[in-house]
């Protein structure tokens, strides 16, 4: 009989289990190999990413109409894992790629709007970003400085936007921009990529991510067209929140394969080097650390999978995504900092993953969301009251 939580199986369909196999072979022949180099040279690799687009990665949960695999989001969730494992910067590429730049376009974009811009970006020949953040914004995404004012049969657009994954890459092809269009009303433009008066600055110096594409945009007179509005007009803030719920899932997912990496690295070290005449994980001190991370995983895992499964049976998940995030992405930046400690002086040398590990992690706790948000989306599901 296999154990359930409530309703939820804990076991992964067969069909899911192969392509998890899939994606971790793809992870480690494609990527792994090369995560130490492309990190030391900041090289956001474009092959490998066009690879992870043939493997169907990028069309996973999209209907089959537009080139997509008709997936459930827990099959996302296993690829954005597998990734994490290897690499963060390839998971997050795929977890903004699909998140942040194709399914904006698919829950609320026209049909010409699918059509025209979803068949590249499901292939992967594409890729997508969605500018919210501001430089002056942060968590606070409502107070949306950039503006837009329909002039004829254009919108034009000024102001600027920070952090943005995905948008100076050779194949990007459309930002998803929010920008105020009136007193008090929030909407959503796509700008494709190369439009005049949109400006990628130059790419951030960032802790961790460095094979990940990031950087900031100007918009100083940038005109597209009135039919690029994706969505009613006023309703992009409020659309994008419901994308961030499936966001915070996918992020999860990926500090769920960033711990399982950690504890994986850890295990292993702890085996084969020695100190006092015997391996190190026969002391508690390591022994211990090591159990730790690995009841922390399967925390993170189930809070996780739960979350995604709520998702696709059409349940509200809000809570659970929160949830998830936080416990999972906090839990990264824990597994991350006690395998360094395992490793020791060896863990501070950027030839070890783990030290990769670590400066990867601590942005979990901050993208889609930070933890004190994350804290503050459950206190108001749990019925408390709002802050004013």
């Amino acid at each position: 009989m296999k154990p359930t939580i409530g309703a939820v199986d804990l076991d992964l369909t067969p069909e899911q289990e192969d392509f998890r196999k899939v994606v971790r072979d793809f992870a480690e022949r494609e990527i792994a190999p090369h995560a130490e180099e492309w990190d030391r040279t900041h090289t956001f690799p474009v092959d490998t990413v066009l690879g992870m687009g043939e493997l169907g990665l990028f069309g996973l949960p999209f209907p089959e109409e537009y080139g997509g695999a008709a997936a459930d989001f827990t099959t996302l969730c296993l690829a954005i894992e597998e990734l994490g494992r290897v690499d963060s910067s390839m998971a997050i590429t795929l977890e903004a790629g699909v998140g942040l730049g194709a399914n904006p376009i698919f829950r609320f974009g026209t049909e010409e709007q699918r059509q025209r811009w979803l068949p590249d970006l499901c292939a992967g020949r594409a890729l997508g970003a969605f500018g919210l953040t501001e430089p002056d914004g942060g968590s606070d995404a409502g107070a949306t400085t950039t503006r837009a004012v329909l002039d004829g049969d254009e919108w034009v657009i000024d102001g600027a936007k920070a952090f943005i994954t995905n948008s100076g890459t050779p194949i990007t092809s459309i930002i998803t921009v929010t920008a105020s269009t009136g007193p008090g009303e929030i909407s959503a433009i796509v700008v494709p990529a190369g439009t005049p008066g949109l400006v990628v600055e130059p790419p951030y110096r960032k802790m961790g991510w460095h094979a990940s594409d990031t950087h900031g945009l100007v918009f100083d007179g940038c005109r597209v067209p009135a039919e690029n509005l994706l969505g009613e007009r006023g309703q992009g803030f409020r659309n994008f929140l419901a994308i961030l719920d499936d966001g915070r899932v996918a992020i999860a997912a990926l500090a769920v394969g960033l711990a399982q990496a950690c504890l994986e690295q850890s295990v292993a070290y702890a085996k084969e080097r020695n100190a006092f005449g015997g391996p190190i994980g026969r002391y508690q001190a390591v022994a211990f650390k090591c159990a730790d991370l690995a009841v922390g995983v399967e925390n993170a895992r189930t809070l996780t999978y739960k979350a995604a499964w709520l998702k696709d049976q059409g349940r509200p998940f809000k809570k659970a995504a929160a949830m998830a995030k936080l416990y999972a992405t906090e839990l990264a930046v824990t597994a991350t900092r006690e395998a360094t400690q395992i490793f020791g002086g060896y863990g501070f040398m950027d030839e070890t993953p783990v030290t990769r590990f670590y400066r990867d992690a601590k942005i979990l706790e901050i993208g889609e969301g930070t933890s004190e948000v994350q804290r503050l989306v459950i206190s108001r599901e749990l019925g408390l009251p709002v802050e004013t």
